[in-house]
């Protein structure tokens, strides 16, 4: 009894965890996106009082969605038990730690947009703010998410067409990178299709004994 529990809690809490981070992180990258434009026009943009709100809000958030993914993560990993790959789980493993980390140091490099001490801090820390958001911590993502489509395959967690998106997903954000804007929003778009699917999935788990009965 206590195993069947266990087996239905676990994709229940990665699958609420994941829809957590995939919201808070695609708004923390939206109001982020607005209010700090890339390129010229956006290093050469005085940051108003509107701008550093939305930006500290968005800020507020990284911490709660680091979170999030640490147990949307490690919820994963017990879904996967004993049959995971350890190389592929190591990877997996070091990939979603290094992502929180680069997210984390993306979001502290942010934060100097907030002084009031001028334009020239706030175009260093805009500029710092997106290479590691966008060139470093989206390539960790990519990792993740081509390690987490290769796990859920060969263990039978995801249909073959869901880990066909996260294939391209993974390859977009190697690939795209800081080339294309908004493109980050890839991850947690595709974090929130797994997460829907995981808990799609434990609802017609829990469902199983009722029909047969």
């Amino acid at each position: 009894m206590n195993r069947k529990h266990k087996r239905l809690t676990t994709p229940w809490a990665a699958g609420l965890a994941g829809m957590v981070f995939a919201i808070l992180t695609a708004t923390a990258i939206v109001l982020v996106r607005i209010a700090l434009p890339s390129g010229a026009d956006g290093a050469e943009a005085t940051v108003d009082a509107g701008q550093r709100s939305a930006v500290r809000t968005a800020l507020e958030l990284v911490p709660f969605a680091g979170i999030a993914f640490l147990w949307f993560m490690g919820a994963l990993r017990e879904h996967g038990g004993e049959r995971e790959d350890k190389f592929v789980s190591t990877v997996f493993l070091g990939s979603g730690l290094v992502f929180v980390a680069t997210l984390f140091g993306a979001a502290a490099a942010a934060w100097s947009v907030l002084d009031e001490g001028g334009q020239g801090g706030s175009s260093f820390g805009r500029d710092v703010a997106y290479a590691l958001l966008t060139t470093y911590a989206m390539r960790m993502a990519a990792v993740f998410v081509i390690t987490t489509s290769t796990i859920g395959h060969r263990l039978g967690v995801l249909p073959r067409p869901l880990a066909v998106v996260g294939y391209l997903a993974g390859l977009t954000l190697l690939v795209v990178g800081a080339n294309v804007p908004w493109s980050e929003l890839v991850f947690p778009g595709w974090v929130l299709v797994l997460s829907l699917n995981i808990l799609w999935g434990r609802r017609s788990a829990a469902s199983q004994p009722a029909d047969s009965a």
